[in-house]
């Protein structure tokens, strides 16, 4: 049984064809076909004040896939919790996780970028502090029980669907990261796969359950075509926009290493890189099947802005030609 995930963060360069309205009402739809499909995950994701308007509000967001599917579970990965006010955020996912029928489940990270953090008027050196703050504060906030915050008693009602609210992972890049997210939350998902042998340490010591090897599997983007050379031809310039976004901010942040990001001036490096992959039908399908039993697969399907209609020609590949010959 093979398995599938879709994920968006809404990127919309300047020289990407259509609106903003047109790609946000596209996704909500891919969102449905995901469902049908039987996809387990749609995943969300988190920046701000991005000049391609990455999605800074995944709330509101999977509220409106939310309405329009049933089965497939929604992961905001990852919220930034220095910018979030806990109590409001706890009300939002309550409401978020009652609309879904408790198909939440929410990855908070400390952030990295600058630009955000002055946006915000949040110090970097409170991040790791008010990430902690924000999972305790959810955690409470989910009981519906009064509990002490700031030195005020409040109270959030209603509560989630799930007993004790939408599950909580933290997510990040370094070692200290990793054994925090042992020690608070319910799960970690590094940036890189490396840093998860610190987890499993750190689990172990405290006496909770071996999580077992990562199974975050592989991070590269996959696009089917039926010709590969004029698929890549048409990504080319979004992974580049992508891979160069991603990889100026970490550069910045001095986390080029770690993220796993570098700058690419040649499309064809960038290629040859197989961070970005066109694939034929026939090739997805052996792939997957090499992974053997239970392999999963992650789509971005207008990844760095590709727009709607060539992100469609990949999905019906996969509808028509992928899916029906795993079965």
């Amino acid at each position: 049984m093979s398995l599938f995930g879709m994920r968006f963060d809404m990127r919309t360069p300047g020289f990407a064809p259509g609106t903003a309205t047109q790609r946000y009402r596209a996704a909500v739809d891919m969102a449905a076909w995901a469902d049908r499909l039987g996809f387990l995950i749609v995943v969300l994701s988190e920046h701000h004040g991005s000049a391609d308007g990455y999605l800074p509000s995944p709330i509101p967001m999977a509220s409106a896939m939310a309405a329009r599917t049933e089965n497939v579970r929604f992961v905001l990965s990852a919220m930034i919790a220095p910018f979030h006010d806990p109590i409001r955020l706890a009300e939002d996912l309550a409401v978020l996780d009652l609309l879904s029928g408790g198909r939440v489940d929410l990855v908070l990270a400390n952030g990295y970028v600058q630009g955000e953090f002055e946006m915000f008027g949040v110090p970097m050196g409170e991040r790791a502090r008010r990430t902690t703050a924000t999972l305790r504060t959810l955690k409470s906030a989910w009981t519906g029980e009064p509990f002490e915050f700031e030195g005020r008693t409040v109270q959030v009602l209603p509560t989630p669907v799930q007993p004790g609210g939408p599950s909580i992972s933290l997510g990040g890049s370094v070692e200290a990261s990793a054994r925090r997210a042992a020690r608070i939350a319910d799960g970690f998902m590094p940036s890189t796969p490396e840093i998860w042998e610190f987890y499993v340490d750190e689990c172990l010591k405290l006496g909770r359950p071996d999580p077992g090897p990562f199974m975050g599997g592989d991070t590269s983007v996959v696009h089917v075509a039926a010709d590969v050379d004029e698929g890549w031809e048409q990504l080319a310039p979004y992974a580049m926009h992508e891979v160069n976004a991603y990889g100026a901010w970490s550069a910045a942040a001095g986390l080029d290493t770690q993220v796993g990001y570098a700058l690419y001036e040649d499309p064809d490096e960038l290629r040859a890189s197989g961070r970005y992959r066109v694939l034929t039908p026939e090739q997805l399908v052996a792939d997957i099947t090499a992974r053997g039993p239970f392999a999963f697969t992650m789509l971005h399907p207008m990844v760095g802005g590709l727009p709607p209609e060539l992100a469609w020609r990949s999905l019906e590949l996969i509808e028509h030609e992928v899916i029906p010959a795993l079965r």
